[in-house]
């Protein structure tokens, strides 16, 4: 295997070689934009080893007299990641290129989810972390899954669990609403654990992660919010187009471990109209642990078959009013030659055997998002105004078992979602002498129905009817050298369940309990303040005060209920209250984050295993924990970073006695490392580290075994590695070896839930290499 990325390495190092050519003259030119797409004067253009330029008022250049060849060509501007990029020069011709820089500082990122509208983080006070398109190529090379490339990267996330569903992979030990365009894909009224796979990383644009309870998009998001940003067009010309084509597999034991992708996107802009149009179609191989054992697990990733489409239109009606309609379509599921054997919980691990698994593939069926979006961006006062209706579908199928503790006989469930919804928001600024701000105001609107039902047609959990309806305004002040901001938000929810049984746990309905439907009604007004200090971007301070509303887990309450009447169950809402107090820090090539947070909630939902099921315990909660993480650039072309991130929790009981939350909600310790290196300007090369630390709070049952997801966790290390090189203008390569050093380990997900069925073993070393093709 080490032998393998030695050749790999030594022959994208070979490539430079084949451009060395100089005789004559060209000539470069072009334009230099910021990452918004807005031109950037001053910036400096220089041929490596030659002549430079500045740019003009509209980010304009020209360089003439340029030695022909293949020249590197440094782009660099005060805040801002310097770019190297290959450019062939031919004698007598004129090369044109774009450039756009991203803000080099942490502090002059811009964010859209903290506040529905675009700030700076340096504006934000809460704890923001940005996925941008680069990290996600670097790690789509490693392992295409978005959960692997979220849990490897974003501190207080879970770690990857190498399966289907993101159960277990809590934000700072809460449920995280999980949006795409500002759209739901959660469904907190029963969380099916697949809301944060329900898009390929390939349409993704950036992530953006705010932490810790926030009301500000409504129900779920007592952890924080994921934002995925799906693409939108690049460029000035009619049509241009990225193809990329993969093949995947295990180094060491590759039979029947071998797959393949593909991936298509077009992108372009017509006079006013602009589009995206996107493909995706992934089929794995077998997965293998690092002994060659293949890993079968239950709503896992071997051999299943991914696809996304994704479209997103736009018209520019005139310089003030935009349309944009999108469409995604996501599907995803396990069709396996192989089945699972249960290993022995602590000694050996499960593993599969050939066999046909009796039930449907499992995984999600189908989930859909589509919108139009409406924006005005020069109203009276200079106000905007953004409109967003959307609709979503969403089902996910779980795996088929032989027997249940909770329904008699064999069965197999999935549950559905349909969502319908409205988003308005408006922002005007303000000024009075010398104190400035905005204010945002507006409201949401939802419809949702869910329901768990098996396949053969028994009602697990009845359909849930849901009309949320929430005005919210939020206001900005800057005075001085500190941004103030506070918001509130009235949510109002009613939601209607008709009479149902709970489904029965044996033979002739035994077991089953007649419950009276009626409606529920919520409503809770939630507030939100926080204190940034943004005089110094050495020490950049803030505080924040922050609550979620969530209506976690209702579906649970239901299917386990024990009274004869809808009002005699207790289903209140989750109301999470976020306590922070953080900073951000610039110091020159270094920066640094660090946050420290109290997380309550006076009644929780934490599950608790009973008789062989969770069981939703209302009890009061308190989460506590702190992160940080710093980044720097050593060298022109060598930047190295890391993250540590803690969390723990505890619920207390009737009696008062508090007790440790259970590893459905609590992670153990995290920390992640890389070190990346250009050598040359385009070849880039990554070493990248995940470790999880040890967490063992409970003691074996009565029975002498651990309870569910409550055994210990021992630490976990592993390695990974990236590589790209860009061929030339249109041909790029990339390589990514998951766990390179093929360690043997079981993952914490396998280790906590102290079943045998689910003790598998972590991936062993797998490759993945692409070849990509851009016009």
């Amino acid at each position: 295997m080490n032998k393998l990325l030695l050749l790999t390495l030594c022959f994208l190092a070979s490539f430079p070689q084949l451009y060395a050519q100089e005789k004559g003259q060209g000539t470069l030119k072009g334009i230099v934009l910021t990452e918004k797409g807005e031109p950037l004067e001053h910036a400096t253009v220089a041929v490596k080893k030659g002549r430079s330029t500045i740019t003009d008022a509209g980010g304009n250049f020209q360089l003439t007299g340029i030695a022909v060849g293949r020249q590197e060509i440094i782009v660099s501007s005060a805040g801002y990641a310097t770019q190297v990029l290959p450019v062939v020069i031919e004698e007598g011709k004129e090369a044109d290129i774009s450039v756009r820089l991203q803000s080099e500082g942490f502090l002059n990122e811009v964010v859209v989810t903290a506040s529905r509208r675009e700030e700076n983080i340096k504006e934000v006070p809460s704890s923001v972390t940005i996925l941008s398109a680069k990290q996600i190529r670097e790690q789509l090379a490693i392992n295409p899954n978005i959960t692997s490339i979220l849990g490897n990267t974003v501190p207080g996330l879970g770690t990857f669990t190498n399966k289907a569903t993101n159960s277990g992979q809590t934000l700072r030990g809460r449920s995280v609403l999980v949006l795409i365009d500002g759209i739901p894909q959660s469904t907190p009224l029963m969380n099916g654990s697949r809301d944060l796979r329900t898009i390929d990383p390939s349409i993704i644009e950036r992530v953006e992660v705010i932490k810790g309870a926030t009301s500000i998009y409504g129900n779920g998001s007592g952890g924080g919010i994921i934002n995925f940003i799906t693409k939108k067009p690049s460029g000035n010309k009619a049509i241009s187009g990225d193809t990329r084509v993969t093949t995947s597999g295990n180094i060491d034991h590759s039979d029947n471990t071998i797959g393949y992708r593909v991936s298509q996107t077009l992108h372009g802009s017509v006079k006013r109209f602009s589009y995206v149009i996107s493909g995706v179609y992934d089929q794995s191989g077998a997965q293998k642990d690092a002994e060659g054992n293949v890993i079968a697990q239950p709503d896992g990733l071997s051999e299943t078959r991914l696809f996304n489409g994704f479209t997103k239109l736009g018209y520019q009606i005139d310089e003030n009013q935009k349309v944009t309609f999108s469409f995604n379509f996501f599907r995803s599921r396990q069709y396996a030659d192989y089945i699972n054997k249960a290993g022995v919980f602590g000694q050996s691990p499960a593993v599969g055997v050939k066999g046909i698994d009796p039930g449907a593939p499992a995984g999600t069926p189908h989930s859909h998002n589509a919108y139009l979006n409406y924006q005005h961006t020069k109203l009276p006062y200079n106000s905007s105004l953004e409109v967003m209706v959307y609709d979503h579908k969403f089902q996910s199928l779980n795996r088929y078992v032989e027997k249940s503790t909770a329904w008699y006989g064999p069965g197999q469930t999935y549950i559905q979602s349909w969502k319908q919804g409205v988003r308005a928001n408006l922002n005007t600024p303000w000024k009075f002498r010398s104190v400035s701000g905005d204010i945002t105001y507006g409201f949401d609107l939802l419809k949702d129905k869910t329901n768990q039902v098996l396949t053969d047609g028994r009602i697990y959990i009845p359909d849930m009817n849901m009309l949320n309806a929430a005005p919210f305004a939020q206001v900005k002040v800057d005075v001085a050298d500190f941004v103030f901001k506070g918001g509130v938000r009235y949510e109002n929810a009613n939601i209607k369940v008709k009479d149902f049984n709970t489904i029965a746990k044996g033979q002739n309905g035994e077991g089953s309990i007649a419950i009276k439907g009626g409606t529920l009604n919520y409503s809770a007004t939630m507030f939100n303040a926080g204190l940034r200090y943004t005089k110094f971007d050495f020490f950049n301070p803030f505080i924040s005060f922050g609550q979620a509303f969530g209506l976690n887990e209702l579906g649970r309450v239901l299917r386990t209920a024990k009274e004869n009447t809808l009002d005699q169950i207790t289903t209140d809402p989750v109301i999470t209250n976020n306590y922070e107090a953080g900073f951000s820090s610039q110091i020159g090539p270094v920066n640094i984050q660090g946050a420290y947070f109290v997380s309550t909630s006076k009644l929780g939902a934490n599950l608790v295993e009973q008789n062989g099921m969770f069981v939703t315990q209302r009890e009061p909660e308190r989460v506590y924990g702190y992160e940080v993480q710093a980044e720097a650039r050593i060298l022109k072309n060598l930047r190295a970073g890391g993250s540590y991130s803690y969390v723990e929790g505890k619920s207390e009981t009737s009696n008062g006695t508090k007790v440790y939350m259970n590893g459905e909600r609590i992670a153990p310790p995290k920390a992640t490392g890389f070190i990346s290196w250009n050598p040359v300007a385009a070849l880039n090369l990554q070493f990248s580290a995940v470790y999880t630390g040890s967490r063992n709070r409970f003691q074996p049952r009565n029975t002498g075994l651990y309870g569910l997801s409550e055994a210990p966790v021992k630490d976990v290390t592993y390695f990974n590695f990236n590589g790209g090189y860009k061929i030339n203008r249109s041909f790029n390569v990339a390589l990514g070896i998951e766990n390179i050093f093929n360690r043997s380990y079981y993952p914490p997900r396998s280790q906590y839930r102290a079943q045998d069925v689910e003790y598998v073993m972590g991936n062993g070393a797998r490759f993945n290499l692409s070849l990509g093709f851009q016009f």
